[in-house]
């Protein structure tokens, strides 16, 4: 199955190079297919490195914001989780340790909550997250699901691993435009080495969210976020 990465560059065109406003510029929209955006484990699912000694970025920076700096900075701790045998970086910030992304997609916990029911959540847009467009679409989907919960709130690894041991936690996943959606199955955090029940849920809301997604894409069914052209 393929999906489709969108990308888009202003760049300046002109004679002249310099520190200036340009005068014209081009707009170069790229499209391409892609496939499996990680190479994950053989149920489909990634392992993930949280170590809370490297930042992605910091409060008045540009983590919300899809700029090179993001990324060139995180080449030599994903070489580095790669060793350990994780697929890709979990991303905390603060003193509590606070989930903001994962690889270069959106953070997605699916828990039990106080009043028993299935919750979806994912941090809140606070200057260090990117507003994906895929993250965006999940919570509007998932919204009008009436079995489920949704929320923005702040999760820290220690909310993580306390939901985990008493069973509570069902399924954590990242999301983005050209992963889609990347179920995640274990954490490697400190001492801890958390195995999540992500994959062992009978009808995971990884899956639906994903088939939703794929069948808006496709023009498998009609909504709002695509038209078909015949």
């Amino acid at each position: 199955m393929f999906t489709w990465h969108f990308m888009e560059a202003l760049v300046p065109v002109q004679a002249a190079f310099g520190v200036m406003a340009p005068e014209s510029a081009l707009l170069f929209v790229i499209l391409s297919p892609v496939s499996a955006y990680y190479k994950a484990a053989a149920d489909g699912a990634v392992s993930m490195y949280a170590d809370p000694d490297v930042v992605r970025a910091f409060p008045g920076g540009v983590g919300n914001r899809k700029v090179g700096s993001n990324y060139g900075p995180t080449i030599e701790v994903t070489a580095r989780a790669a060793k350990l045998g994780h697929h890709q970086v979990l991303w905390l910030f603060g003193p509590d340790h606070e989930l903001t992304e994962v690889g270069a997609m959106n953070i997605f916990m699916v828990y039990i909550n106080e009043h028993g029911d299935k919750q979806l959540a994912t941090p809140p847009l606070n200057g260090l997250i990117l507003p994906g467009v895929t993250r965006r679409s999940i919570l509007e989907l998932a919204s009008q699901w009436e079995d489920l919960a949704v929320c923005e709130e702040v999760i820290t690894m220690d909310r993580v691993i306390e939901l985990n041991k008493s069973g509570r936690l069902l399924e954590m996943f990242g999301a983005g435009t050209a992963v889609l959606i990347s179920p995640i199955s274990r954490i490697g955090y400190l001492e801890h080495d958390i195995h999540l029940p992500t994959m062992k849920q009978p009808q995971p809301v990884f899956q639906r969210v994903k088939d939703t997604l794929l069948a808006i894409q496709y023009g498998h069914i009609e909504h709002p976020y695509a038209t078909v052209i015949s």
